[in-house]
């Protein structure tokens, strides 16, 4: 009996000294190309990046431009993020020169496929090629810091000229690159953007939404479509939360628009439509959040039309949160979007949204279900889809109460980046 409990007793204490030695598991390391970073209206970038992490990324970030504010301005997360991101601009002419300098004289190959790939993308033009050199200087300087960091693999958000210079630096140096596309911009001009010639040479696609898939698969060959996977943006359900109970629509109604104050966000058709419900007798107040190079015209507009436009520049999460809060209906108006992401936000917190039935807006709104959708550019449909709203407040508690739901089941920032997160191992596992 004593030696059976000896044997019981050692069993267990090994097992322990098991347990206590085992190795934790190493961060897999991940590298992050962003245009500009942390960026107040790309907020979703600093909460994907924090979600991966959680899931054993070690990740760094590279972005090409400074961030859009001083740290002073900057909640703490933020400023922690931007201290440890590498900026490629803030190098300087002299740090490019002195990195493209080093390049040729000790990895020359690296240089002359870097330079010949940048001039193929100039195709004999004068304003292209001088372009594309500066993107291969960013290239080099890029590349050059990834090899000092151990980096053999590139995760590129957006396609537009961060991803030129990330797929210049990948033809330069040799390492791979994939891609999350968003849209819409490089679809309407795919020659400008060398769309089929990033998608060519990506490693793997991510797509936010499955119109943006079958965008890239129009111009790419099929044997391509295989590295394309859906994997959807998401908001923190659990962070933007309901404001119970709403308030009850008083007058004067409070409608609320976020997005960059440019044509392609249609405020100006929210402003119209608005104006439309003034003439018929509704006291409304539209806020308009963002900033852009619109907003003179939009304010000179809304002054003309008589209507309360409350322009309310860009605001941090915080504050759009609470203006969330108190806003009876949301209304994005645009003309070309990929699926935005304010869109989730206002449904996580119940507020009934309207917009429009472009692009990937569908896959998020089922028109009278989750929301209300409208054809792009009407400001009549917008007006009276806003009307219906404003008449029926059980209209808008439902859409609310299903809007919150549609995200909950599509566009869950954790479930949302878990699917990435096994992707991006699955992809990636050999890279570094």
């Amino acid at each position: 009996m004593t030696s059976n409990v000896e044997s019981q007793t050692d069993v267990a204490l090994a097992a322990e000294v098991l347990t206590v030695k085992a190795p934790a598991a190493e961060p897999r390391p991940l590298l992050y190309l962003l245009s500009r970073y942390p960026a107040i209206s790309h907020t979703f970038f600093l909460n994907e990046i924090r979600e991966l992490r959680k899931h054993g990324f070690a990740v760094e970030v590279a972005s090409i431009n400074q961030s859009d504010r001083p740290l002073s301005s900057m909640p703490a997360v933020e400023i922690e993020e931007a201290e440890k991101t590498f900026y490629i601009k803030s190098t300087g002419a002299g740090r490019a020169a002195a990195v493209a300098a080093k390049t040729l004289l000790l990895r020359p190959m690296v240089f002359a496929r870097g330079l010949k790939a940048a001039l193929c993308l100039g195709r004999w033009d004068a304003s292209a090629t001088l372009y594309a050199l500066f993107y291969f200087a960013e290239a080099l300087i890029l590349g050059d810091w990834m090899r000092s960091r151990g980096h053999r693999h590139l995760h590129i958000h957006f396609c537009g000229p961060v991803a030129t210079v990330g797929m210049l630096a990948s033809k330069a140096w040799g390492f791979s690159y994939s891609l999350t596309v968003h849209g819409p911009d490089e679809f309407y001009d795919v020659e400008k953007f060398y769309l089929r010639q990033k998608v060519e040479r990506a490693k793997f696609i991510l797509c936010i939404s499955d119109y943006c898939r079958s965008q890239l698969m129009r111009i790419a060959a099929p044997e391509h479509w295989d590295k394309m996977r859906v994997v959807r943006l998401g908001v923190d359900p659990d962070v933007f939360l309901p404001m119970l109970p709403r308030p009850v629509a008083e007058h004067p109604l409070e409608i609320l628009c976020v997005g960059r104050l440019v044509p392609s966000k249609g405020q100006l058709i929210l402003l119209r439509a608005c104006a439309t419900l003034h003439s018929k007798g509704y006291s409304l107040c539209v806020r308009l959040v963002g900033a852009g190079p619109d907003r003179e015209h939009l304010q000179a507009c809304a002054l003309q039309m008589g209507i309360q436009a409350v322009f309310e520049g860009a605001k941090s999460h915080d504050e759009i949160y609470r203006l969330l809060g108190r806003a009876d209906i949301f209304a994005l108006a645009s003309f070309a979007e990929g699926v935005p992401v304010a869109l989730m936000e206002a449904m996580a917190m119940e507020v009934p949204c309207v917009s429009t039935s472009i692009a990937g807006i569908p896959e998020l709104i089922r028109d009278g279900l989750d929301g209300l959708l409208v054809p792009a550019s009407s400001a009549d449909a917008l007006a009276a889809a806003l009307k219906r709203l404003a008449d029926e407040p059980l209209l808008r508690r439902s859409l609310g109460i299903e809007g919150r739901k549609r995200v909950h089941d599509l566009y869950n920032l954790t479930e949302n980046v878990s699917l990435l997160a096994s992707v991006l191992s699955e992809n990636t596992l050999n890279n570094n």
